[in-house]
């Protein structure tokens, strides 16, 4: 049996060793004597100079056949990876990912829809002509109340202009408005016209339902609630983003681990290979060994196609459509403060579109009950108009003195009996408001709860992360003195496995560390709206995403 001479039994390192990393790879043979490395080498290059010449034609034959196809068809240079760091990926996210186009285009909507609503309470100017040509025969009422059937051949053109202007306070409408009327008849050759120089008029619903009151409450809460919307989503769409970068980091640290395991997997094999043939160390010890070398190959495979999944569902979120290989950068430092829960809390109830959103519910639901209410029992509605207007066959004698034109309507709706449907419409509007007043008292609490905490969570977060860097190095350090005590045979393959284990879920740790911390850093500002790094408010250009 091989025995280690004690004088060097700390510092000997066996003949057989390979060291194995992803950029070295060094192996040490026993030494030889140089005379004998000197003659080999002599033997094999003139054996080969001898070669060459001896069938020289043969060769560049053969070499410029395999060099044409060079020529004709060139090798395509491989684009360079993307090398993407958390800020660059979010950057871009915010710009082309889909879910930022689409927030986009739900904004504009929503700002349009506002428009809608403010142009409701402007004035409006709006003309209006409706020509009718009649050359038909119709049963025409006779001065005597008799009918008769009479041939019409004549032509009515109009031309109106009205403007109109709602009241919000009362849900009425009032209008000026002025017109003038011509009619031909053809068989006798007259014309005539009829013209209001002016006419107001005023419709009011007396007892009823006011939409325009309304709409003023909800509709400004409503737009603030887009604009809140909108930033919210952006900062979702960064810890969306967060999430699918740090999937690509797990994956691309998980396939580092698995190709340095597998290279010390192949070293430690081999190595044992040599122990075993002089009967230092155990089959079954060799055998784990090999299976420790297999796994770690099957690993490496398995990362690799982790690695491409996830390469592929990052690159589609951010809005990255041609294929790029992707390579993620994890940056160590993260930014340190501290966040006060109450400060938290307040900010959150001034920026949150949440509580727009729960402002804007129990709003409508009050709005319904209105609505209920108005459209059972009595309603009445009135319609009045006071002008001038006069007829002549000349158009200038048509607005010679115009004589008064008044004209009221007055409209009257009683149900008498209609099986109690309009208060069960009430009652079932009442019981929807008192249902969305509780939701929102709850959805209130857990709003609440979870800003304490996230607020909590992240307070701490930056202290773990600090501890697991600490616990890489740490594990680090303990895989690499496992490995030299094994290799001097001063430890057990179960202490290296464990030492290989530690570390690797060291590395792990340390990147769900991280992730944790920046996941906590945007939803807290998705939450409250706020940078607390900056001490600033989240805004967005508004004007320029209408454009």
């Amino acid at each position: 049996m091989f025995k280690i001479p004690r004088k060097d039994k700390h510092n000997f390192i066996p003949p057989q060793v390979q060291y194995r990393t992803p950029h070295v790879h060094l192996r040490t043979h026993p030494k030889s004597p140089k005379i004998h490395n000197t003659l080999y080498f002599n033997i094999i290059l003139f054996g080969t100079i001898f070669v060459l010449f001896s069938n020289m034609k043969k060769y560049l034959s053969i070499l410029l056949i395999l060099l044409c196809p060079l020529s004709v068809y060139p090798q395509q240079p491989q684009p360079p990876p993307l090398v993407l760091t958390l800020g660059k990926a979010i950057e871009i996210a915010r710009e082309f990912s889909p879910s930022a186009v689409v927030a986009r285009h739900s904004f504009r909507s929503k700002y349009w829809n506002y428009c809608y609503y403010k142009a409701n309470y402007r004035p409006s100017l709006t003309f209006n002509s409706i020509p009718n040509f009649n050359h038909s025969i119709n049963a025409i009422t006779m001065p005597d109340g008799t009918s008769q059937y009479v041939q019409q051949n004549q032509l009515m053109t109009d031309a109106n202009l009205a403007l109109t202007q709602n009241i919000a306070l009362t849900g009425g409408t009032l209008s000026l408005r002025s017109s003038i009327q011509r009619l031909d008849i053809f068989d006798s050759k007259i014309s005539s016209y009829k013209t209001n120089p002016l006419i107001i008029g005023y419709e009011q619903l007396l007892i009823g339902y006011n939409s325009l009151k309304w709409d003023s409450k909800i509709e400004p809460v409503r737009f603030e609630e887009a604009k809140k919307s909108y930033v919210e989503t952006m900062e979702l769409v960064s810890t969306n983003t967060t999430t699918r970068f740090f999937n690509l980091a797990r994956a691309q640290t998980n396939l580092k681990i698995a190709m340095f395991n597998f290279a010390q997997a192949d070293t430690l094999y081999n190595f044992a290979q040599g122990r075993y043939n002089i009967g230092t160390i155990t089959e079954n010890e060799m055998l784990q060994l090999e299976i420790n070398r297999l796994t770690e190959e099957s690993n490496m495979l398995n990362a690799q196609i982790e690695v491409d999944d996830y390469m592929q569902v990052l690159s589609a979120y951010i809005g990255i459509s041609e294929a790029a290989h992707i390579i993620v950068e994890v940056e160590d430092e993260v930014p340190r403060f501290w966040v006060d829960i109450n400060e938290a809390l307040q900010l959150a109830h001034e920026n949150s579109a949440d509580i727009l959103n729960m402002t804007r519910r129990k709003l409508e639901s009050e709005h319904d009950v209105a609505y209920a209410k108005a459209s059972t029992g009595l309603k009445a509605d009135i319609y009045a108009q006071f002008g001038l207007t006069q007829t002549s066959r000349e158009l200038n004698m048509a607005y010679k003195d115009p004589l008064n034109h008044q004209y009221v309507q007055l409209g009257i709706r009683l149900p008498i009996l209609d099986w109690g449907r309009g208060k069960g419409q009430v009652r079932v509007a009442q019981s929807r408001r008192d249902m969305v007043f509780t939701q929102v008292e709850q959805d209130m609490n857990i709003f609440e709860q979870n800003i304490q905490k996230v607020v909590k969570q992240f307070n701490l977060q930056a202290g773990k992360v600090e501890i697991a860097a600490k616990t890489e190095r740490a594990t680090e350090r303990r895989n690499d003195v496992s490995r030299r005590l094994y290799l001097l045979g001063q430890s057990t393959i179960l202490d290296l496995n464990a030492s290989i284990s530690e570390k690797d879920a060291a590395k792990r740790n340390y990147i769900n560390a991280l992730y944790n911390y920046w996941s906590l850093y945007y939803t807290l500002r998705s939450l409250t709206l706020y940078d607390f790094e900056k001490g600033i408010a989240l805004t967005e250009d508004y004007e320029s995403l209408i454009k």
